[in-house]
């Protein structure tokens, strides 16, 4: 199975802008109950949270997601979907979607390739204004992920948009912008992890040839194996090798670059976001004390199921994003 194939046009800036917000609404329905159990592990520790025998203790992946299935029932892995669908579909369109575009901007005229200073600093822009754009819907999303970890008697929101307005009314509007700061870190590292990772490896995998189908240039072995194009005349959208294993491989790296690279700053982020007013006086001071009370190791809470869900998502939406671009194309054309 290698999907569609490329096509001879490439999609629009319009269609990998809608591409990129569907296709990760569709990675999180997949990837959802791995975030909320990321996040659960993340703020597990947290003073604020009761420690009375009746708190829920998670344990790894499996205990958290098992736990709460148990305690909350299974609606509670998919708590704050809504919240995270309406971020996707704007956060992700962006930061995603007007990658290569943005890309090209940074590519001085008449370059024969792109650099990897243009793909980072792509990465770190389209990251940016996505969370400027996107923040409120983050922290609704991180919210209600944690809501279930409280007792019901003290649970903050009832519903996504009783969430939008409580805030509002008691921490402003500045509440729905909570973490912005830490926030715009993590996502432009994880946006240079994703994207640049992706398309590094994806460039070297269409160069090499190493993922041709049966009935692809590069068939055979030994000397009957048709040699790859060089770098200037190299074409993806012609390239038999850009396919669904292709896009598999490369979306799996890029994964594990980026739950490596954005683990601390994102558990910085979940901490200070569920955060009560007044418990941090900013990002630092949450930073701190989570430093003095877990250590180096409190950085990378949650990291197995961070990876789970990020290599997951990762997978999931690449896949998804590069078929619907195609589909897209193919359609208009």
């Amino acid at each position: 199975m290698v999907g569609l194939k490329p096509p001879e046009v490439p999609p629009t800036a319009a269609v990998k802008f809608i591409s990129a917000g569907t296709a990760a609404c569709v990675a999180d329905l997949c990837t959802f109950p791995l975030d909320t159990a990321k996040v659960r592990l993340q703020i597990q520790g947290e003073v604020r949270i009761p420690r009375s025998t009746g708190t829920a203790e998670y344990r790894g992946v499996l205990g958290t997601l098992s736990t709460m299935v148990r305690t909350e029932g299974p609606r509670s892995l998919y708590s704050g979907l809504v919240a995270g669908l309406q971020r996707q579909m704007s956060f992700a369109s962006i930061r995603i979607g007007l990658y290569d575009s943005v890309k090209q901007l940074y590519t001085p005229k008449g370059a024969e390739s792109t650099g990897l200073a243009a793909r980072v600093l792509a990465g770190c822009t389209t990251g940016a204004v996505a969370v400027a754009c996107a923040q409120p819907t983050d922290v609704v999303k991180v919210r209600f992920q944690a809501n279930g970890a409280m007792p019901e008697s003290t649970r903050r929101y009832s519903g996504t948009v009783d969430a939008y307005r409580t805030i509002a009314r008691e921490e402003g509007i500045r509440g729905l912008w909570r973490g912005t700061l830490p926030n715009i870190t993590r996502n432009a590292i994880v946006n240079c992890g994703e994207l640049v990772t992706y398309d590094l490896i994806k460039d070297a995998l269409l160069r090499a040839q190493l993922m041709t189908g049966k009935n692809g240039a590069g068939r055979g072995t030994g000397r009957s194996r048709v040699p790859s194009p060089s770098p200037p005349t190299l074409n993806p959208r012609l390239c038999p090798a850009d396919n669904i294993p292709c896009h598999f491989v490369a979306a799996f790296g890029a994964g594990f670059c980026a739950t490596v690279v954005a683990s601390p700053v994102d558990v910085v982020k979940t901490r200070y976001m569920n955060a009560g007013p007044g418990q941090y006086r900013n990002a630092l001071s949450c930073l701190l004390a989570l430093l003095m009370q877990d250590g180096i190791a409190g950085f990378y809470k949650g990291f197995v199921p961070s990876f789970l869900r990020l290599g997951s998502w990762n997978v999931v939406m690449f896949i998804s994003y590069e078929q619907l671009q195609r589909a897209v194309t193919l359609a208009q054309s």
